[in-house]
């Protein structure tokens, strides 16, 4: 049966992967959207793991493709909880929380990715959830439960699934049913009061039907505390989340249908001051998770569902049939304080509502020599922006907002594609594979910009009076692309596979949604302002890159030893600058808001090398079950910008750096794995270093990171039955700070270019956390 068979698979590969690689439990795997992982029924641990990433059984050192996989329950061991932990793990990838939020994600692989979370950006690495694309970065900071893999792929993506993404896929895979009826609650409690309760249960109805629910309680006391509204902490947690799966087989036929539910209402995450105000004298705080910020006008609410339903049907022995529909819906407000001060200078509150429907479809070929993909996709989404920029004018700094700066941006976007893959083995040593996607996205903006006095918009109060329309744009755009792939792969002997890869990526254009059509420039210099000005000021166009890889695969000594050795160069042309400019719009030298300008200022060229290996140094030295095993990981980068063309015309490129992108990104770890009574204790250790980041292309002292290391351990037992778990976890243990994010509006003389208290604002990681989780199945 279809359904058995996937099932079984993934679970064999990730248990034996588990005890391959360590506590990261890292195996490389070249993985596209539906794949699965299998190893043969009475193998050994060095018999090969094999692996249908494009469409097909294959072994996995036969695949050119750069992907790191980790196990739900390598996660569940290490402690994991939320999805951009491991970034700690991969090479060359970036995933942090974005600044003044609880739940949107920032992403970057290989140096590729996007900052910027407001509507009509296009992300640069994509976020998939059970092979659905998620075209918005709000809600995507994932709980860590009840997922069976997370997989990222790195390097331009499109030829074989869903939406075309620039720098790289993550994808989230939830755990399929079991066969048997099955409940597991897992329980958690550890420093600043965290308490998790998850609840997983699931049971067959009949001889095809399998039902699943999970529900889960997250929640954690705040790092820090916001010092000027009593009793209200920072860095909290909060969540209520739910999933629900419905899988049903007959025959050949197999159909997977999927919901889930979350509910954040986490305090607002508001910034640390890296400087003391410059009206106020407000000190720099000395505990970097406190803050003063005093925007109280709405919550920090996220409320975030949507579905998919996966369906199969093997049509015959070579041919398949598979079909992904997926609707997500998210609507947060957020009260965003720039200055973290209780004045009102740069307060920001803001609405965020997005919604998406998907579809993909896609035909499977694996013949003797020739297998493949053919596919189409389809996504209509809406994302919605709403905020204000509340400025104080006179008065007290703590009053209501003299200016308020209202920008709306509502963006819709349609597109479809039509994508191919295909491998045929030439001979026995060598295969060629090519493939390519095209691409059509229609994107259609709103932009409106009103100016109020006396207070907030009418989106959050009542009683300002709009004097002013600076911005009205209502137009679209279409970009079209082709993205090709090739690559040939020489495996001289089974356990060595060279291989070359060519790909191309794209990343649509759109309209700035921060954009003020008053201020667009006369580029013809006739003394005015004509609408295919304004329009050339609001837009902006595509981006591309030119991604060559070159790579080695491994499996040595008896397939006790695994490594992947990849070289790449990528050429990254037209690349979106998104930035931002203060604006004093009553003439009174001091800048009231800011508005959006988005470029292709930039070209570059992003070389690197990655190294990844895993290996078991020993096996049943200290009893049956006894086993070593170590892993590492290697990222360096050379990304640097060719051209970068500033506001004023000028060539900056030697000024500028690529944001969050370190040179290096190193992790090693051990996982040591003892008989004790009956079962088995896991001795877990890991080791994260990143070496110096900038958190925007212009360096600044205060906000840009130097390099760090983090140190993480776990110890758990786990019975011989695996129905009983019990550990003790440690995160960041020796209590590093480190900021991941930050707001900058203090220009190079030192003086505020946004509002009067100066905006220079840190976001950092967690602290030390150490937490116990215990685990049961009946």
């Amino acid at each position: 049966m279809l359904k058995a068979r996937l099932r079984h698979t993934t679970a064999c590969v990730f248990a034996i992967s588990t005890a391959i690689a360590a506590p990261s439990a890292i195996a490389q795997d070249a993985a596209d959207a539906v794949a699965e992982t299998e190893i043969t029924d009475d193998v050994d641990y060095g018999d090969a793991i094999v692996v249908t990433a494009r469409r097909r059984e294959e072994r996995l050192i036969d695949v050119p493709i750069s992907v790191t996989a980790i196990s739900g329950d390598a996660m569940a061991k290490q402690g994991t909880q939320t999805i951009e932990e491991i970034g700690e793990q991969v090479p060359n990838l970036t995933l942090e929380v974005s600044r003044g939020t609880n739940t949107t994600l920032t992403a970057f692989i290989r140096g590729v990715g996007q900052q910027d979370p407001v509507a009509g950006f296009e992300a640069g690495v994509g976020l998939y959830v059970d092979d659905v694309y998620l075209n918005r970065p709000q809600a995507a900071v994932l709980d860590v439960y009840d997922v069976e893999r997370i997989e990222v792929l790195r390097g331009p993506q499109g030829t074989l699934y869903g939406r075309n993404t620039i720098g790289g896929a993550i994808k989230y895979v939830t755990a399929r049913l079991p066969d048997e009826t099955e409940v597991k609650v897992r329980g958690t409690y550890g420093s600043y009061n965290q308490a998790d309760l998850i609840v997983t249960a699931s049971t067959p109805i009949g001889d095809n039907l399998n039902i699943g629910a999970s529900g889960a309680r997250l929640s954690r006391g705040g790092f820090g505390d916001n010092l000027y509204q009593d009793g209200v902490e920072n860095y909290n947690k909060d969540v209520w989340a739910a999933r629900g799966t419905i899988e049903f087989e007959s025959g050949a036929f197999f159909a997977r249908l999927s919901g889930d539910y979350v509910k954040d209402d986490s305090a607002a995450r508001q910034g640390h001051r890296l400087i003391e105000g410059m009206v106020s004298g407000a000190p720099v705080l000395d505990d970097p998770y406190d803050t003063r910020a005093g925007l109280d006008v709405v919550d920090q609410e996220v409320e975030a569902y949507g579905g998919a339903l996966n369906m199969a049907l093997e049509l015959s022995d070579t041919i398949t049939l598979k079909s992904i529909t997926g609707y997500r819906k998210d609507e947060s407000t957020s009260p965003i304080d720039f200055d973290s001060l209780p004045a009102v200078d740069v307060d920001v509150p803001a609405i965020y509502k997005n919604d998406q429907f998907s579809q993909e479809l896609q035909l499977l070929y694996e013949g003797d020599r020739l297998s493949g993909v053919l596919g189409a996709y389809y996504l209509d989404a809406n994302a919605y922006t709403a905020f204000d920029v509340g400025i104080w004018t006179t008065g007290d700094l703590i009053s209501l907002p003299g200016l308020t700066a209202q920008t709306l941006g509502d963006v819709n976007t349609k597109t479809w594609s039509v994508f191919g893959d295909f491998t045929y083995d030439l001979t026995d040593q060598l295969s060629l594979s090519v493939g390519g996607r095209y691409t059509y996205d229609k994107r259609s903006s709103r932009v409106l910009r009103t100016t109020f006095i006396g207070g907030y918009s009418d989106l959050f109060a009542e009683g300002s009076i709009p004097i002013a329309v600076t911005s009205d744009f209502d137009d679209s755009a279409t970009f079209k692309e082709f993205t090709p792939r090739a690559s040939i792969s020489f495996m001289p002997t089974p356990d060595h596979n060279f291989y070359f890869t060519y790909s191309k990526g794209f990343k649509g254009g759109g309209f700035d949604p921060r954009g003020q059509t008053s201020s667009a420039p006369d580029f013809d210099g006739d003394g005015t302002v004509s609408y295919d000005e304004v329009y050339d000021f609001m837009q902006f166009d595509p981006e591309t890159v030119d991604s060559f890889e070159l790579g080695w695969k491994a499996s040595l000594l008896d397939r006790r030893l695994n490594i992947s050795l990849a070289g790449f160069m990528s050429q990254y042309k037209d690349v979106q600058i998104p930035g931002s400019a203060g604006v004093d719009s009553d003439g009174d030298g001091v800048n009231e808001t800011f508005i959006g300008i988005t470029s292709n200022a930039a070209d570059a060229d992003v070389n690197g090398v990655e190294f990844e290996m895993n290996a078991l140094m020993g096996r049943d030295f200290a009893g049956m079950g006894s086993r070593f095993n170590v892993n590492f990981a290697l990222g360096y980068l050379d990304a640097k910008f060719n051209e970068y063309i500033d506001a004023f015309g000028n060539d900056v490129a030697d000024e500028r750096v690529f944001q969050n992108t370190p040179e290096f990104t190193v992790n090693a770890g051990f996982d040591l794995g003892l008989p004790v009574a009956s079962g088995i204790v896991d001795f877990i250790g890991s080791v994260s270093m990143r070496s110096d980041a900038s958190q925007f292309e212009v360096p600044n002292p205060y906000l840009d990171q130097d390099g760090f290391t983090l140190v993480n351990a776990s110890v758990v037992y786990t019975d011989d039955s695996d129905r009983f778990s019990i550990g003790v976890h440690g995160k960041n243990l020796f209590d590093k700070r480190y900021i991941v994010s930050g707001y900058n509006f203090i220009g190079a003389n030192g003086a505020p270019t946004l509002g009067q208290e100066g905006t220079l604002t840190g976001f950092y990681g967690d602290p030390r956390r150490v937490f116990v989780t215990g685990e049961i199945r009946f």
